[in-house]
């Protein structure tokens, strides 16, 4: 029996737990808590990453061919910027351990996504796509990377480089809302198998003051106040939908959500340890909410892991 494809997607859950992780980091100083929680759960993350890794290069150097079909898939195929981005994560999780380390980690982080959003996007721009295929995971290779990219090197002490891809990612992230809530408004709706990737539609506002906060340290100003509310008020929303968008049985896709709850939590920690008065009333339950949902999300998906269930079957051969 054929091994099942490890879709990229799967790098996801890289982008929830590593999130989290940071979020735990910036609670030492700011409630004292516990510093082996955090780095216990970015030490676990990286190995998940690890293993990942190993196991989608070794699929895609044993059938390239499949590795090729998803790349070119209209919806899947933004989804290998997840390498990217989940690499450089790690870098950051590693950052305080081995500078080097980190540094090789968003040299290789920044190569993939360069390279990856550059043909994917150029592959776009030539046309031919149905706008039925207009779904979040477009933000993958040009905003998700490049935001990603700039609180890496704004971690490095490059935040002049950093403002760079901060900018690529701001004005990929606006060009493709107004396409993606377009569709979302006026075509069919998202068949039950896509709505979890909604969850990506979450994220960019929250991901991007993220990356800015890095690239200024301490900073309240207050159009990262914007970002951060802007988020939070696309949360309210998944919470309101939360019916529709979970008519999906259980699968690997629900991680999806974990990449904006994660960013929302870690910017209002940040905020709520630079003196934000709203941040500081608002960070405790999200902080709270942020770890019993992916903590839920854990144990369902390694009851899935142990059950045989978690990746899809292989496409009998004939």
């Amino acid at each position: 029996m054929s091994r099942a494809p490890l879709p990229a997607s799967f790098f996801g859950m890289v982008l929830g737990l590593s999130g989290l992780g940071q979020a735990w980091r910036i609670a030492v100083p700011l409630w004292h808590m516990p510093g082996w929680i955090g780095e216990a759960l970015l030490l676990l993350t990286s190995l998940l990453w690890l293993a990942l890794l190993i196991r989608y290069i070794a699929q895609a150097l044993r059938n390239p061919g499949a590795t090729g079909r998803e790349f070119r898939h209209p919806v899947q195929g933004s989804t290998p910027a997840l390498l990217a981005v989940a690499t450089l994560l790690i870098a950051l999780a590693a950052l305080p351990y081995s500078r080097p380390l980190a540094v090789l980690l968003t040299v290789a982080g920044i190569g993939w996504h360069l390279a990856f959003a550059l043909w994917h996007t150029g592959t776009m721009w030539q046309g031919g796509r149905d706008a039925a295929d207009a779904v979040p995971t477009l933000y993958l290779p040009t905003v998700a990377g490049n935001f990603i990219s700039a609180a890496a090197l704004a971690a490095l002490g490059h935040a002049d480089w950093g403002w760079l891809f901060l900018g690529a990612g701001v004005f990929s992230w606006l060009t493709l809302e107004s396409l993606l809530v377009g569709r979302l408004w006026h075509a069919a709706p998202l068949p039950v198998p896509q709505r979890p990737m909604l969850g990506i539609q979450f994220a960019p506002p929250v991901v991007c003051a993220m990356a800015a906060l890095l690239l200024s340290p301490g900073s309240t100003a207050p159009w990262l106040l914007m970002l951060w509310g802007y988020g939070l008020f696309q949360l309210l929303l998944g919470v309101r939908l939360g019916r529709w968008l979970g008519a999906q049985p259980f699968a690997p896709s629900y991680w999806s959500y974990t990449f904006g709850i994660a960013a929302t939590t870690v910017c209002s920690v940040k905020l709520a340890l630079a003196g934000v008065a709203a941040a500081q009333i608002l960070a405790i339950p999200i902080f709270i909410g942020a770890n019993l949902f992916i903590g839920y999300l854990s144990v369902r998906t390694v009851h899935l892991l142990c059950s045989g269930r978690l990746l899809p079957r292989p496409a009998p051969q004939e």
